[in-house]
């Protein structure tokens, strides 16, 4: 079967470093979904209006291309213990395809086609192959059980702000904050500096530059500045 992207996301998340492991972690993470021809019909997208969740079929396009093998250390597990790959949702899958429930805001504005999103986890530039509406009464069964090893609740990081980080926001948009903050409080490090003290984490969000420091579970946000190349939108 040859499948080809229906369209891409810009999202507020640039790099893989700081995008959520899972979908709804960050409510506050904006992405655009823009439909390519000829996947750009506004027919195509009604009946979706007063729709709140739709799934995404997406392609893990940044994802280094290396052979399948049957087992992966998922982050989950703390990066040492392998299991079986579809046991997970880790990346590293046969065909890099993900699945990913997002919040769905609304119609983009014409001459643009496609959606507004929040919630996501997916970076910048994410192809997207395919979307269908969330059925909570078909896809939400009461019995349902994860696998044992997506049972246990990962930690977060309690996020502080230096005051002249807080300066630094005085001309950025309004949401930033929130978004940085939520972002970090998910503790997007690698298992293997999870309890390191003193360590320091730059990435790149919504088209800026975030520096931060852990110490003592706190994460202490250091400076924000507005990243080369990018607008205050991630574009």
């Amino acid at each position: 079967m040859d499948i080809h992207p229906i369209g891409y996301l810009h999202s507020d998340f640039e790099s893989r470093f700081g995008a959520p492991r899972q979908p709804g972690i960050v409510p506050e993470a904006r992405a655009e979904l823009h439909l390519h021809p000829p996947y750009n019909n506004p027919e195509a997208l009604s009946g979706l209006e007063g729709c709140t969740h739709i799934w995404l079929i997406v392609g893990f396009h940044a994802t280094p291309d290396r052979p399948w093998r049957p087992t992966v250390r998922p982050p989950r597990l703390g990066g040492n213990q392998r299991c079986g790959v579809f046991a997970t949702r880790s990346p590293f899958r046969p065909n890099h395809l993900g699945l990913s429930l997002v919040r769905q805001i609304g119609l983009l504005a014409p001459p643009a086609c496609g959606l507004a999103l929040r919630g996501v986890d997916l970076i910048d530039g994410t192809p997207v192959y395919d979307i269908k509406p969330y059925l909570p009464d078909i896809e939400a069964p009461t019995d349902a059980q994860p696998p044992d090893l997506m049972r246990t609740t990962l930690p977060g990081l309690r996020v502080e702000w230096r005051a002249s980080a807080l300066a630094e926001l005085a001309t950025a948009p309004a949401e930033l904050k929130a978004l940085i903050t939520a972002t970090i409080a998910a503790d997007p490090r690698p298992a293997y500096r999870r309890g390191q003290d003193a360590a320091h984490f730059g990435m790149r969000l919504a088209g800026y530059e975030v520096a931060w420091s852990v110490a003592d579970e706190t994460a202490w946000v250091e400076s924000v500045s507005p990243a080369p190349g990018k607008d205050s939108k991630g574009r």
